[in-house]
């Protein structure tokens, strides 16, 4: 009886040394559980939440009220998209800013270019760029960061306009019509799962030749035959990119515009660019309060092509990009814009505002963190590209609200598009495309000097998805 009562005061000592400062302790926990004694009125939220969504039990319904959809400057509507479950939505706005400068030009023909036909070759990059960043840090160990950076995501389907960019110039484009959406590039989760585990295979294999002395044209044909299976995968799940086809450009009733020509995917690229690439055409801007504006900022491996461009953007305060995007509308264009979409959105009505929901009401707290500091911890970050189309201005010219058009289909929230007060677009939006035309000289001169470097492990620089 002695000897277990022993060994129970023994194990009661042990346990309490073995309590690691820093823990909750059995003091904390009943200090939190004295402050936490449930009112009736806490019963019933209680009930209340574990019956519904909070969203719907924090909607401010102050705020709820018809939408004013008037718009002072608006660009041309054209048929909304849908990217399905895929995080393409960085070629969605691409292409819609394409697709709209096109009809623009030309003032009566139109035209939609295949999400697919890119996609296939995004792929392919990036496939080729994990398995070259595998072979560049060949001897580093295993756990360094930058070869951690490869093998953790192979391959994605998010991205930036830099990536339209550089593999439209590079691939060209080809219409929908002639390499239309498959079921993998609509759902693209399992096909990337597949790919992604080849490349992580194929990586320890380039790792292993670098650090057995292997060098040049060996690890060039060992890669080679690599990106012969993946493009095989790539085959069988997207489609096969064509080389040559024929089409004729259609009006805005969709009747066939002369005679039907035969085109390869960069002479029709360079038909619908009016013969002018796509690089060098535009700026990228980026809001970020951690930072210094008119300063300009390059993200090592941000790039969806090995030989491609990094993401560069000057970054600035909201006035001067709102300014820039203003200008921009009224001549007609709509812009490539990135936000953090999941924050304060109606998604039954299209309708982004800081006063859409009241979560500090129902939890008894406030939620106060500033844009840098939301985006220093993570909480806030570009999730999401979509196509700014519409500013509203009151009397003094003050953007009041915003009008994106959105790639979840027709049917999501305003007949496809977002409408955004000027409050929520300056807490939430963080990635402009400019036109170079657009861009005032103070900006330019601010963008054509030399970068500086950060990681693609910085809170703001996820691709939009």
């Amino acid at each position: 009886m002695r000897k277990t009562i022993l060994f129970i005061s023994l194990s009661i000592g042990l346990s309490v040394l073995a309590q690691k400062e820093g823990g909750i302790s059995k003091k904390m926990l009943n200090d939190i559980q004295k402050e936490q004694q449930l009112s009736a009125g806490d019963r019933a939220l209680v009930n209340a939440i574990a019956a519904n969504a909070i969203d719907n039990l924090t909607v401010n319904h102050a705020n709820a009220g018809a939408l004013d959809t008037h718009f002072s400057i608006e660009t041309k509507k054209q048929t909304i998209t849908d990217q399905k479950s895929s995080g393409r939505c960085w070629m969605f706005s691409g292409m819609n800013v394409l697709r709209a400068d096109f009809n623009l030009r030309t003032d009566s023909l139109r035209t939609e270019f295949s999400q697919a036909y890119l996609f296939f070759w995004d792929q392919l990059e990036k496939a080729n760029l994990m398995l070259q960043g595998v072979i560049d840090t060949g001897t580093k160990p295993i756990d360094d960061v930058r070869v951690q950076f490869f093998f953790r995501s192979p391959i994605g389907d998010g991205g930036t306009f830099c990536g339209v960019a550089d593999l439209a110039d590079k691939y060209g484009m080809v219409p929908a019509e002639v390499m239309p959406e498959s079921f993998s590039s609509d759902n693209t989760s399992k096909a990337r799962q597949l790919v992604s585990s080849k490349l992580r295979e194929y990586g320890l294999q380039l790792r292993e030749m670098v650090q057995k002395g292997k060098k040049g044209a060996a690890l060039e044909k060992a890669k080679t035959r690599m990106l012969c299976q993946i493009y095989r995968m790539l085959q069988l799940t997207i489609g096969n990119p064509p080389e040559k086809f024929t089409y004729a450009f259609k009006n805005e009733k969709g009747q066939a515009v002369g005679e039907a020509r035969e085109y390869t995917p960069m002479s029709f690229y360079q038909e619908v660019m009016g013969g002018k690439k796509l690089n060098g055409t535009f700026i990228m801007v980026m809001n970020d309060p951690r930072r210094d504006y008119y300063k300009t900022y390059e993200v090592e491996y941000d790039r969806h092509t090995y030989d491609g461009h990094n993401w560069k953007y000057v970054n600035l305060p909201m006035d001067d990009i709102e300014s820039m995007a203003i200008a921009t509308l009224r001549a007609g264009h709509k812009l490539y814009s990135s936000y953090d979409v999941g924050k304060m959105l109606d998604r039954k009505r299209g309708y982004a505002d800081t006063e859409n929901f009241d979560y500090g009401s129902l939890f008894g707290t406030t939620f106060p963190m500033s844009k840098a500091e939301r985006i220093s911890t993570f909480d806030s970050g570009s999730t999401h590209a979509m196509t700014l189309t519409a500013v509203d201005l009151d009397t003094k010219g003050r953007a009041v609200k915003w009008k994106v058009e959105n790639s979840w289909g027709a049917d999501w929230g305003q007949k496809g598009c977002l409408i955004m007060t000027d409050r929520w677009l300056r807490e939430y939006m963080f990635r402009l495309v400019v036109p170079c035309e657009f861009v005032p000289e103070k900006v330019m001169k601010a963008y054509q000097t030399q970068p500086v470097m950060v990681m693609p492990e910085d809170p703001l620089f996820l691709p939009d998805m």
